[in-house]
C-alpha cells in the first residue's frame, strides 16, 4: 500500500482489535528455542513486520503455516544460524534473534536491526548483556556476529535503564544458558510477561518479582507449546482517540482494558467519553481538552503511544505538551502535521501543539508506524481528502487497517 487517502468521516460501528504485533514477534522469536511445532493463536498474520519476521525464520530453516489467526511454525531439518538477509529489509527483531540462537546453538550472525528510524536506538545493551554471559561480539559489516562456543553462563545482569529489547535478549538467551541468571532493572511490559508465560510453557524456569528484577534458570531443552498473542494496545487506543476527535460511537471489541489503565485516565480526564461493555470499549465521541503528558515505562505512556495523543492534541483548544524519554525528539510527526495546518514547535525537549487551528486535507508522508497512524487519525478529522504516501509504514503495525475503516463508515481509498 503506497497510499492511503482519507475523507473526513465521523466513526461509526463495531472494529475488533487484532493481536499485538509487539506481542506476536517475541513469540517467533522463541520458536526458535526449540526444535518441536509451536502455534501461536490470535496472531495479526496480515501485518507486514509480522510476514518479514516469519520469512526470516524461514530463511535460517523453519516452516511455518498461517491459517485465519494461528501460525504453527516446525522446523524440518537443521537450522542455519547465519540469516541470510537483505540488512536494510530487517527489523528490529534481529538482535532477539541473535540471543535465541547463540543461546540454543552456540554461534549466530544476523543483519543490523532495522525498524522505525527513532533516532538512538543502539545495540550496545544486547551486546553487553551478551557478552557477560561469556559470548565473543563483533561485526563484520552490516552483518553482527556471537559465538559462545561453550555455550552461555547465567550471571547478573544490571541493565542501565529499562530497555524492553534488551530484557527481552536477556530471557531469551538465559533459558538455555548454564546456572542461573538474574536480570536488574528490567522493563516488564504485558507483552514480556507474554513471553515469559510462553517460555514456562514450553519448560523454561522463569521468576519475574515484579519491576525488580527478572530470574531465570536455565534448562537443557524447552519443548513446543501453544500461545495466544496478546490484543494490541497501540491499536485499540488509536480507534478510541478516533471515535473521540471525530464525536464518533464506536464499540472496540477484544480491547485490552488492564494494559492500558494510565492512558485511559489521562484520555477520560482530557474529554473522551467511554464505558465498560465486556469485553468491548464503548466510546461516545467526547471533547478533546489539552493534554499533558511524559512517556514512560510500563504502566505508563509508552513511546509508540505519544504520536495518537499527538493526533488529540491538535483537536482540543490550548497547548499540549508532550515529552518523550524513550526516543528524544521523536516528534518528527508535527512536520507532516503542519502540512495540514497543525501549529507546534519543540522548546525544551518538549513538542508543544496549538491545538484548535483549522486542519485541512494534505499531501503527508508516514515518516514511520506510529507517525502514519497519527496522520491517519487527523485525516479523519480534517476538512477535505488526505493522502497519506508511504502508508505501507502503517500496515507494519496496523491489521487490515484500510478495511477496518472502511467497516466503520469511513471513505477511504488504498493504492
Amino acid at each position: 500500500m503506497e497510499t492511503l487517502k482519507i475523507s473526513p468521516t465521523r466513526l461509526s460501528g463495531t472494529v475488533e482489535v487484532s493481536g499485538a504485533k509487539n506481542s506476536a514477534l517475541k513469540l517467533l522469536v522463541a520458536t526458535l528455542l526449540s526444535s518441536d511445532p509451536i502455534r501461536i493463536e490470535n496472531h495479526p498474520n496480515g501485518l507486514l513486520d509480522i510476514q518479514i519476521q516469519a520469512d526470516m525464520l524461514k530463511a535460517v530453516g523453519k516452516e511455518y503455516v498461517m491459517e485465519n489467526n494461528a501460525i504453527t511454525v516446525t522446523e524440518p531439518g537443521d537450522l542455519n544460524t547465519t540469516l541470510d538477509w537483505e540488512p536494510e529489509k530487517s527489523i528490529r527483531n534481529t538482535l532477539l534473534m541473535l540471543g535465541a540462537m547463540v543461546s540454543r546453538f552456540g554461534h549466530a550472525r544476523v543483519p543490523y536491526p532495522g525498524g522505525c528510524k527513532l533516532g538512538e536506538r543502539k545495540w550496545d545493551l544486547h551486546e553487553q548483556l551478551l557478552t557477560q554471559m561469556g559470548a565473543r561480539i563483533w561485526t563484520e559489516g552490516d552483518i553482527i556476529c556471537a559465538e559462545a562456543p561453550n555455550g552461555l553462563t547465567g550471571t547478573d545482569i544490571h541493565l542501565s535503564f529499562r530497555s524492553t529489547g534488551a530484557t527481552d535478549n536477556a530471557i531469551l538467551a538465559s533459558v538455555l544458558a548454564k546456572g542461573t541468571t538474574r536480570i536488574f532493572n528490567p522493563h516488564v511490559r504485558p507483552e514480556c510477561l507474554r513471553l515469559i508465560r510462553m517460555l514456562n510453557k514450553m519448560g523454561a524456569q522463569i521468576e519475574v518479582h515484579s519491576q525488580e528484577r527478572v530470574d531465570v534458570h536455565g534448562v537443557e531443552r524447552l519443548r513446543g507449546t501453544t500461545e495466544t498473542s496478546l490484543a494490541d494496545n497501540v491499536e485499540a487506543l488509536t480507534w478510541l482517540v478516533g471515535a473521540v476527535i471525530t464525536d464518533g460511537d464506536v464499540e472496540i471489541r477484544n480491547f485490552p482494558f488492564e494494559d492500558l489503565e494510565v492512558p485511559l485516565i489521562f484520555l477520560r480526564d482530557s474529554g473522551a467519553k467511554f464505558f465498560v461493555n465486556g469485553d468491548s470499549m464503548i466510546v461516545r465521541g467526547g471533547r478533546p481538552h489539552p493534554v499533558d503528558i511524559c512517556t514512560g515505562p510500563y504502566p505508563g505512556i509508552n513511546s509508540d503511544m505519544q504520536p495518537l495523543f499527538g493526533a488529540f492534541g491538535a483537536f482540543a483548544n490550548g497547548e499540549t505538551r508532550i515529552i518523550d524519554l524513550r526516543f528524544h525528539g521523536r516528534y518528527g510527526y508535527a512536520d507532516e502535521f503542519a502540512k495540514m495546518g497543525v501549529q507546534s514547535k519543540v522548546e525544551d525537549a518538549y513538542l508543544k501543539i496549538m491545538g484548535g487551528s483549522k486542519i485541512h486535507g494534505a499531501d503527508v508522508t508516514a515518516i514511520d508506524l506510529r507517525a502514519g497512524a497519527a496522520l491517519m487519525l487527523c485525516a479523519l478529522a480534517a476538512e477535505g481528502e488526505t493522502t497519506i504516501h508511504k502508508a505501507w509504514m502503517i500496515t507494519r503495525g496496523y491489521e487490515n487497517v484500510a478495511e477496518k475503516l472502511a467497516g466503520l463508515g469511513a471513505t477511504v481509498k488504498a493504492d
